[in-house]
């Protein structure tokens, strides 16, 4: 007996109405990200595995997915290393390739390879899929989708206070309101792990600091003496956790703390100016709030980092996120280019969507108009109206056999088809069709040649 096919764990299939309604939410970002100037690119799936390792920190890169080399993919192998096996040794020798983790590295090796062709400051839009061997769960898929919109080219804080009118327009009209986005800079951390005494230890740090609302605050502390941070530094840094009230009160506070450190008051700085930009406009739906424990685990950020939360009430966590990295192309070969992006998370938004119902009830992946099949004559006799109907944008289809009319109905009704068009033979012979209103069985007679434009009326 033939096993039960499945998935892998931490995919999905998606039937129509689900992608419809993907589709609405990537038709809103795609319509302001264009909007805002972004132009549209796209890179392969997968990259060179030295393109992806070492650019996510110790914990990403782990969750890169590596493809093993075609054919004879132990021939790198020495007998040396078959004696003492080692994975992580290994990994190399028998991966040349990854899948994409995110959008942003693949975006600054397209930049590096493509800088001569490029007009700067360069705005770049992305609408792709990527893949992490992470732990599946509610909101966090091993295959989803980024949306991303980039700036390189500039180091002007006003691109930040742009990209956050991007999501407040976005979510606006997705009708998603009561997100929060946080905000912090990276060159605040820098000056917290300077004022602790541990500067060598940021990055660690940092992870540590990125779990506070996951795993609460004695976890993140237990985290950070693991990773060899002293009980001394962990005890400067703890009123960080106790750091509150309005953005303009914490920067206070936090500016307080960082007097002694001139990088993480330039930090400061910078979220103050953002901010004050902020105040210059009016955003419809998100609520913006400084957090200083924000870290974001990603290694290239370099200055303002942001993370968008979900409505509390949907626990889903974060539906967005990005920052500033201004040495991300260094990696690759090219100096002096600063850069800033943020993400839309699809698969998260659409469950906070889902959850709230905010999908509009227009959003159909069905066709509107069925017209059913008495046989073959009746059936060419309809052909021609079924291509005026198109052409006029009334989606439509002819019932592909002729069954029995009980079957034909019950098909539309299955599927939400609002209306059925009747063509027998006597209807051919007067040259009228009649269409049944599924919703409330009513039904008109109508001329051919009308036909088109009554039904698209209906349309409206």
């Amino acid at each position: 007996m033939a096993h039960k096919p499945s998935l892998p764990k931490g995919t999905r299939d998606f039937n129509p109405l689900e992608v419809a309604r993907r589709n609405h939410i990537i038709s809103v970002v795609k319509k302001h990200f264009v909007l805002s100037g972004f132009g549209p690119i796209e890179t392969p799936s997968f990259e060179n595995y030295e393109t992806l390792m070492g650019k996510y920190g110790e914990e990403g890169d782990r969750l890169v997915f590596k493809i093993l080399n075609s054919g004879d993919f132990l021939s790198k192998i020495t007998p040396d290393q078959y004696a003492t096996p080692n994975a992580q040794s290994w990994t190399p020798l028998l991966s040349e390739k990854a899948l994409r983790y995110d959008l942003t590295v693949p975006f600054a090796r397209y930049v590096v390879m493509h800088q001569n062709e490029l007009t700067m400051p360069f705005k770049r839009y992305q609408i792709q899929p990527v893949w992490r061997a992470d732990r599946p769960q509610k909101g966090r898929y091993r295959e989803f989708y980024q949306c991303d919109a980039d700036v390189v080219g500039s180091d002007s804080l006003f691109q930040e206070i742009e990209l956050i009118q991007l999501y407040d327009a976005v979510f606006s009209e997705l009708g998603l309101s009561g997100a929060r986005l946080k905000m912090n800079n990276r060159k605040v951390l820098t000056g917290i792990a300077e004022v602790i005494g541990a500067p060598e230890l940021l990055i660690p740090f940092t992870v540590a600091l990125d779990k506070l609302d996951k795993i609460g605050q004695e976890a993140v502390v237990q985290e950070m003496l693991a990773q060899g941070i002293s009980e001394e530094s962990i005890e400067r840094a703890r009123p960080l956790f106790e750091i509150s009230g309005h953005s303009d009160e914490v920067l206070v506070q936090l500016a307080s703390f960082l007097a002694s450190s001139e990088v993480g008051l330039q930090g400061v700085a910078e979220l103050k100016f953002v901010l004050e930009g902020i105040n210059q406009v009016n955003l419809s739906v998100i609520d913006i709030e400084v957090e200083v424990t924000l870290a974001r685990g990603l290694n290239y950020y370099t200055g303002m980092i942001f993370e968008v939360a979900a409505p509390a009430s949907v626990g889903i966590g974060s539906i967005g996120g990005g920052g500033r990295y201004d040495d991300l192309t260094a990696i690759f070969g090219l100096s002096g280019i600063s850069g800033v992006g943020i993400s839309f998370g699809l698969d998260r938004i659409y469950l906070v969507m889902e959850a709230l119902a905010l999908f509009p009830d227009t959003i159909v992946s069905r066709p509107s108009v069925l017209f059913a099949h008495f046989g073959e004559r009746e059936a060419m006799a309809c052909l021609p109206v079924i291509q005026s109907l198109r052409s006029l944008g009334v989606s439509c289809e002819l019932y592909p056999s002729a069954a029995k009319m009980q079957k034909q109905i019950k098909y539309a009704d299955q599927r939400s088809i609002p209306w059925v068009v009747l063509i027998g033979s006597q209807e051919m012979e007067q040259q009228i069709a009649v269409v049944k209103h599924m919703a409330d069985g009513a039904q008109v007679s109508l001329p051919w040649s009308e036909l088109p434009e009554w039904l698209q009326a209906q349309e409206r």
